[in-house]
């Protein structure tokens, strides 16, 4: 029996620098992939608010000038903008992976993050991925991840794997995600490009047939059995700011969207030069007959020869700490206290009614 579900990709822009306008559209989003009947709707990198297209193109000065407008533009997890959005996706019945920077919840710090917040449709913000190494002069304007964001996530429909841009190209990384079990892959990106001569030579170009990205997804849906949902920026020449017209010279967001198979095959786009959401009904249990062939951590392994090890610590300003996963007994403990608080009855309340039942 099959299990069929829809999925999308969302191509969009956000209003640069500005939170609330990005907020207002974000939701508009969420509200159509609802409307759509989507399962699970996947929003680029750095959509909230804004990817660095300048970068390489100004200054030492300029640069810090427009860091700092993207660290006053930045969310928090626990913020009102990432609460709102959980809302909207509750009410539309979807869910959300939504690529954003992210600033840092330590007390003190300013730093911001390439990071991608999971919610489920019943408007449960589930965590955090961020980006584990920002690629080339990325580094000047988002901090690194670290263990915790080694991750997948489980959601109704299965289990969500994400990865961000040329996180795509740490091998490591994509077997990690293949071990912990992901069943479906997000992947966020800043557009599409021709690489001329070397990966540093990208130019956007919609429909470029040597994008390594195409190969990048496609390989990681066939190693890991799983269906991509890949998400890229289409930003409309008119949305860019007036005072980044002229600077904005990295500019690779084309669009590109599309939605792969487990054997590597496009099920819908690759869409380029519009903005829109970009879908496909997949079966899951395709995924039966990619893995009957191919199955990577499986009987296409060979663990007595190669092993991959994770680190289960996350570093802190006061040093490691060993990284805290609830446990299922423990989750199903805090939903039976979350019932408890809804009803207003006390655990001795309970108690007695329990001992009553027990004693009919």
């Amino acid at each position: 029996m099959s299990k069929l579900i829809t999925v999308g990709a969302a191509q969009i822009s956000p209003h640069f620098f500005d939170k609330e306008s990005t907020l207002e559209k974000t939701c508009r989003y969420i509200e159509e992939g609802g409307r759509l009947g989507l399962d699970l709707l996947v929003f680029p990198e750095t959509y909230f608010c804004g990817y660095p297209f300048w970068r390489g193109s100004v200054s030492v000065r300029r640069s810090t000038e427009l860091m700092a407008r993207m660290i006053h533009s930045a969310i928090r997890l626990d913020g009102d903008e990432v609460e709102q959005m959980a809302k909207v996706a509750a009410k539309a019945n979807i869910n959300c992976v939504i690529g954003c920077n992210e600033l840092s919840d330590q007390p003190g710090s300013l730093t911001i993050y390439n990071s991608l917040v999971m919610i489920s449709r019943d408007g449960e913000v589930l965590g955090r991925h961020r980006k584990l190494m920002p690629t080339h002069s990325e580094r000047l304007y988002w901090g690194l991840g670290d263990a915790s964001d080694i991750r997948v996530f489980d959601l109704d429909i299965g289990r969500m794997g994400a990865a961000i841009c040329y996180e795509h190209h740490m091998t490591l990384l994509r077997a990690a995600l293949a071990i912990k079990g992901e069943e479906i892959h997000c992947a966020l990106w800043p557009g599409w490009w021709r690489v001329e001569g070397h990966l540093g030579g990208k130019v956007g170009e919609a429909g470029a047939e040597n994008c390594d990205l195409e190969s990048a997804i496609r390989q990681h849906a066939i190693e890991n059995g799983v269906f991509v949902v890949s998400s890229s920026w289409y930003l409309p020449p008119e949305d860019i700011p007036s005072d980044l017209q002229d600077e904005m010279k990295y500019n690779l967001a084309v669009g590109g969207s599309c939605i792969v198979s487990p054997a590597g095959l496009f099920l819908a786009g690759p869409v380029f030069e519009e903005e829109t959401i970009v879908s496909a009904e997949i079966d899951l249990e395709e995924r039966e007959l990619a893995k009957a062939y191919l199955d990577g951590v499986g009987h296409y392994s060979r663990p007595d020869l190669l092993t991959l090890g994770i680190r289960d610590e996350a570093w802190t300003q006061t040093g490691p700490g060993k990284l805290q996963r609830p446990s299922e007994e423990s989750s199903q403990a805090e939903r039976v206290l979350e019932i408890l608080q809804q009803y207003q009855v006390s655990p001795a309340e309970l108690e007695a009614i329990l001992r009553a039942n027990r004693d009919e």
